[in-house]
């Protein structure tokens, strides 16, 4: 079905798009100069802050570096490392200097670092600190292409590995002799230009380079400048791996609407910062409202008596009081009056937790349960839940603050369409689908068709007001030996919403007479059991093996059960020792666990359960 009808005022922004993201920073630069863009913390943890008027002329001198070293229009610069202000001022760069950002994450192993070098062709390399130049030298037999290799935390050696200073300096002597250099890049920029190739972490296999234009990233700022939802006045905390298509797709909405970012790429710290920062809204995936959730419901049942009573008390309330704003009734004075309590009682320090000032999150790169969604809507804490593929520049779908279903990930973008193939498959067409993917031209088109459909691999319905709703992954539903057809992920999902102790659960039973699951539980959750069990001594593998924790979960099954379909139920499952990780490679950076490596690693314990 088409997107839903936007207003003449909306379509005219979406229409009247910058084109290039170099423009559109340019553009920013000019119109919000003055106004702070960033802010990061220091060596010594202390936030330092950058106007939009610094981070043109710090963009603007790299940018000229990059054209000092022979970069042309198009061809691929290499960003490896975490989230901080480097990264961002490194993709700018590239951007304006009519290159294209190739994506690496810092925990990727050194053989696909190479591969990914190799396979874009790119010519430089910005690398966060001598760890991942280690990779490099290793390798470097392997990337004649590579000409330079610039450090953010480390050490030059005066030939191929400089420092960021001095590519600064570079484009500082550049510009004396060439002043324009960098505008003449920015113009000759096109809307079909090559902006970024990321290469998606995958569930299985080698990963494959998404070829993104500028003008899908620019059309992404263009629908949330038109949705209204945010503005220059608002504040943004970014941690998310910008090696990932929704951090990038959260730069471009900032060059958009230009609103100030705070960037701190640790995710152990994203508690303390959020206490910092005062944000009023962030992006993140489903595991850090996993994980608040568990924390604060493992805080309350541990402590017990009196805190737990009024808790559950509130609890009760919020989901009476959330249900009947959703569903359009008016709110008796009595329940605001109880709501009131219970905000001022429990809801009130759920949302300091996240800074105190947050309007909302948005929710993406994994589906979220549906009952975490509910319980923070309850707390008054809003989280927009959206849907996209890196294929299609991270954003196809997403709730607004004035119009959200929970369960749903929203209406599809204006200026896009959005369809049902007859077998479920969620099919999107507009300016954010991808060129194809790199030097793969055969599954480029088995993937888009003739007409710019591209197959996202999910399969979905679509209600009556258009709302998206996620039914399962066309890979991840399995059939059993009994015929019937189960869908993994809404299993996992309700399961997450009725255990505050789980990290993650992996739904099996492809071609078996029965399902069984594998469980691995939250370490932070873990802890807080076990002090309130009379197990504060013991290792996480003892709690978690224990008979008492056993218990514990075998009853959270039981539940889980009672919400699903007699097939899908759980018949066996087994608690992991330990949890999933990208170190480990069993979850890919962006928290989406491979299953299939899940499964392999633990296929013993699996042929187990049907012995």
């Amino acid at each position: 079905m088409p997107a839903p009808v936007a207003t003449p005022e909306q379509l005219a922004v979406i229409e009247n798009r910058a084109s290039s993201v170099s423009a559109l920073f340019y553009d920013r630069v000019k119109q919000s100069g003055p106004r702070e863009a960033f802010r990061y913390p220091d060596e010594k943890e202390v936030w330092q802050s950058l106007t939009w008027d610094q981070t043109g002329e710090r963009v603007t001198r790299l940018a000229a570096g990059l054209v000092s070293l022979g970069i042309q229009a198009e061809e691929r610069v290499a960003i490896a490392s975490g989230t901080r202000l480097e990264w961002i001022l490194s993709d700018l760069a590239i951007m304006a200097a009519g290159g294209a950002t190739t994506t690496v994450y810092p925990t990727t192993m050194a053989g696909d670092v190479a591969y990914i070098l190799a396979d874009s062709d790119s010519r430089v390399v910005f690398a966060e600190d001598d760890e991942q130049v280690a990779k490099l030298r290793e390798k470097h037999s392997e990337l004649p292409s590579i000409v330079k290799v610039v450090v953010f935390d480390g050490t030059g050696d005066g030939d191929w590995v400089i420092t960021f200073a001095e590519l600064e300096q570079l484009g500082t002597d550049y510009l004396a002799e060439h002043p324009t250099a960098i505008e003449e890049r920015v113009a000759a920029t096109t809307k079909d230009s090559l902006a970024t190739l990321i290469y998606t972490s995958g569930t299985t296999g080698r990963p494959k380079g998404v070829r993104l234009a500028h003008d899908g990233w620019v059309y992404e700022g263009a629908v949330m400048v038109a949705a209204d939802i945010l503005s220059e006045d608002d504040l943004q905390f970014l941690w998310l791996p910008m090696a990932h298509s929704f951090g990038k797709v959260l730069l471009s909405t900032q060059l958009a609407i230009g609103f100030a970012t705070a960037i701190d790429g640790r995710v152990p710290r994203i508690v303390d910062n959020l206490a910092i920062v005062k944000p009023t809204f962030m992006g993140a995936a489903p595991r850090i409202f996993e994980k608040a959730y568990g924390r604060i419901v493992g805080m309350t049942e541990a402590e017990g008596g009196a805190k737990l009573k009024i808790f559950k008390w509130a609890e009760g309330v919020g989901l009476e009081h959330s249900r009947a704003i959703r569903s359009g009734k008016t709110v008796s004075p009595v329940l605001k009056a109880k709501f009131a309590v219970a905000d001022k009682l429990v809801f009130s320090k759920v949302r300091e937790r996240f800074g105190g000032r947050v309007r909302f999150f948005i929710s993406g790169a994994a589906a979220l349960s549906p009952d975490i969604a509910e319980w923070f809507h309850a707390s008054g804490v809003l989280i927009l839940e959206g849907y996209g593929l890196t294929e299609n520049s991270a954003g196809a779908f997403v709730n607004q603050p004035d119009n959200f279903k929970l369960g749903s990930v929203g209406l599809a973008f204006p200026g896009s369409e959005a369809r049902i193939a007859e077998d479920g498959e969620i099919l999107i067409k507009g300016p954010h689908v991808m060129r194809g993917y790199h030097n793969l031209d055969a599954e480029s088109a088995s993937t888009l068709t003739a007409e710019g459909w591209l197959h996202t691999g999910d399969e979905g319905r679509m209600d009556e007001d258009g709302f998206l709703y996620i039914t399962g992954r066309k890979k991840e539903l399995f059939k059993t030996s009994g015929g019937k057809y189960v869908a993994p992920p809404h299993i996992e999902g309700t399961f997450k919403g009725i255990s505050a102790l789980t990290s993650q659960i992996v739904v099996h039973g492809n071609e078996r007479n029965f399902c069984s699951a594998l469980i691995t539980l939250d370490p932070d959750a873990v802890t807080e059991w076990a002090a309130g069990h009379g197990m504060a001594d013991k290792s996480y593998a003892e709690v978690v093996s224990s008979p008492e924790m056993h218990d514990v979960i075998q009853g959270q099954i039981d539940e889980l059960n009672t919400k699903i379909n007699r097939w899908e139920t759980i018949k066996k499952f087994a608690i992991l020792d330990h949890d999933l990780s990208i170190e480990s490679g069993e979850i890919t950076p962006s928290m989406k666990v491979k299953r299939n490596v899940v499964e392999a690693n633990n296929k013993a314990l699996l042929d187990g359960f049907y012995a």
